[in-house]
């Protein structure tokens, strides 16, 4: 029997990465919340203003023996831009950088690995600026974030920005959906 393991992933709006991952086979949870920087306990307002040096992120808890760890930082990687540098789309600000922080030294130096191969490759037009560090404390979103796609489907933003990565998901990676 496997043991869970926990992935945290920034990259953009959170309410994005929650919905694309609560799709996988192997997700146990998806939490959004706020990680990465100095301020202790932030809410979103403060994390908008980008002062706290928090990034909007999701923790994801999963069953490596469903689905690995590399295979979540395949989709991860391949559903946001790793390439913009405090942006994803039309959200600005350094709380949209690209961010991978580790829960030990196995997933940082898969990290590493996935981000060089990525780099090489040129599968991506510019250089990959996603930050790679440890995670040090993940603070919990309000509750009105928590399944915000769900919860809002009939918003703009959810069928604007939010499902058109769901189809692409659906496209590329249909074996490891739920």
């Amino acid at each position: 029997m496997s043991k869970n393991e926990v992935a945290v992933f920034g990259g953009g709006c959170f309410w994005c990465t929650e919905a694309i991952f609560q799709q996988l086979k192997g997700v146990v949870s998806v939490s959004p919340g706020y990680s990465g920087g100095h301020k202790t306990n932030p809410t979103y307002n403060e994390v908008s203003t980008g002062m706290t040096g928090h990034a909007e992120v999701t923790k994801i808890e999963f069953d490596p023996s469903i689905i690995p760890y590399e295979d979540l930082l395949e989709i991860f990687m391949h559903l946001h831009d790793p390439t913009t540098l405090n942006r994803q789309g039309y959200d600005v600000g350094s709380q949209y950088r690209s961010i991978i922080l580790y829960t030990n030294e196995q997933q940082k130096k898969i990290a590493e690995k996935v981000l060089l191969a990525l780099n090489a490759s040129k599968e991506f037009k510019r250089p990959i600026v996603t930050e790679i560090k440890p995670l040090e404390k993940f603070y919990e979103a309000e509750e009105y974030h928590k399944n915000y796609y769900a919860n809002n489907k009939e918003k703009p933003y959810c069928q604007l920005i939010i499902s058109p990565k769901l189809t692409h998901l659906r496209q590329k990676y249909s074996a490891k959906l739920k």
